[in-house]
């Protein structure tokens, strides 16, 4: 039984145009081709990315951080308060107004009270400034030097100018040693962070980005196993392009470098447009889902390879409205820009800020028979 869907799964018609199959991609002639063993590669070498994350965390991005004047600020730290704590932990980390009376009563504490433990409370487990930019520094690290070791890979590949090239001899284009090490270094880059996604900062665009790194790593892994290698480097420079320009305004905007800042994050989503919402769809997409079919009929393989090459074009457009959003919010007010994605902290500011107001509306009568009237931020952006 296994043996028979095993053969069903690995069947030529599946993964391949008619007239070629498996048997292409066997070594002869001094040519070698890419084999599905392969990828068990990149395990190692996601492992060896984890390692050397934290080394460069601590050795690299830490000292840098210091360099740049990247500082936290000194939380205040909720008191214990078990009745508070389970309802935070167990109910919401917002309570609505009618909680707050309730826990009030339970607590013996005052509204403003309340309000304040919830806000000291939700700001403990916000990720700290710091570990922000160490996470920055490390993605703009890995993606400035993909970047520039992918166009030293493909800058003589006449795929890079002429996209229809990439099909010349398919499936029989024997595998460079360059392609072999872009690939694993890539794919295994990826894995780890998808096993690390869990313990980095989360920001709102969470479900979408495991999405993302889910069908990047099952994209490179296909186009590696069917030698769709050609056109699976041009989609890894093209997403390398603009992405180490978004880190790099990060790594700035945590430091309070306005201007430079807005500067990178502008050349970044000039880049993000031309190379995600252009060049992507209208010329490598074009060139894997369009052009093939003048010279195959369509193949399981050709529509889940392209099925997933939507997914990505998809996500893109999701994110290239986050980023228009940024952009028309800094412009006008010259203001820093603040990612769409990530939440904001509460300060200590606003709780005093509240305190201000709350006296001055005791003072000017609008306290009655006693009561402090409820000023809810539950539904606050945090």
């Amino acid at each position: 039984m296994l043996s028979r869907l095993s053969e069903l799964l690995w069947a030529d018609w599946i993964w391949f145009p008619k007239g070629h199959g498996w048997a292409d991609l066997k070594d002869g002639d001094g040519k070698v081709f890419p084999k599905p063993r392969d990828l068990w590669a990149t395990i190692p070498i996601a492992l060896c990315f984890l390692v050397i994350r934290q080394i460069f965390e601590r050795t690299v991005a830490l000292p840098l951080a210091s360099l740049l004047g990247v500082s936290d600020k000194k939380r205040v730290r909720a008191s214990p308060n078990p009745v508070l704590e389970a309802y935070f932990c167990s109910t919401s980390k917002h309570p609505t107004q009618s909680s707050i009376e309730s826990l009030c009563k339970q607590t013996g504490c005052s509204v403003r009270q309340v309000q304040r433990w919830f806000r000291r409370r939700r700001n403990q487990e916000r990720p700290s400034k710091l570990k922000k930019f160490q996470e920055a520094s490390w993605r703009f690290t890995f993606y400035l030097l993909a970047f520039f070791a992918g166009l030293a890979v493909l800058i003589d590949k006449p795929w890079l100018y002429d996209m229809r090239t990439m099909w010349d001899d398919f499936p029989k284009m024997p595998l460079l040693p360059s392609q072999y090490w872009y690939y694993m270094i890539e794919l295994g880059f990826y894995i780890s962070l998808l096993v690390s996604v869990a313990s980095d900062v989360k920001r709102k665009d969470f479900k979408e980005q495991i999405i993302h790194h889910i069908a990047t790593i099952v994209l490179i892994s296909f186009s590696w196993l069917v030698n769709y290698i050609r056109g699976g480097t041009l989609v890894m420079l093209v997403h390398d392009a603009s992405d180490y320009l978004m880190e790099s305004a990060k790594m700035f905007n945590y430091a309070g470098w306005r201007k430079t800042c807005n500067f990178i994050f502008t050349l970044f989503a000039a880049v993000f447009i031309v190379t995600r919402l252009v060049i992507l769809p209208f010329w490598i997409i074009y060139s894997t889902c369009i052009y093939p079919l003048t010279l195959y009929p369509p193949f399981p393989g050709f529509y889940f390879f392209n099925g997933l090459m939507l997914v990505l074009q998809t996500l893109h457009i999701f994110w290239a409205v986050l980023i228009l959003r940024m952009v028309v919010k800094f412009l006008p007010g010259n203001d820093i820009v603040e990612d769409e994605r990530s939440d904001k902290e509460e300060t200590e500011s606003e709780e005093e800020g509240d305190d201000r107001e709350q006296r001055e509306k005791s003072k000017n009568g609008h306290v009655q028979n006693g009561h402090t009237p409820l000023n809810n931020n539950h539904n606050k952006t945090d």
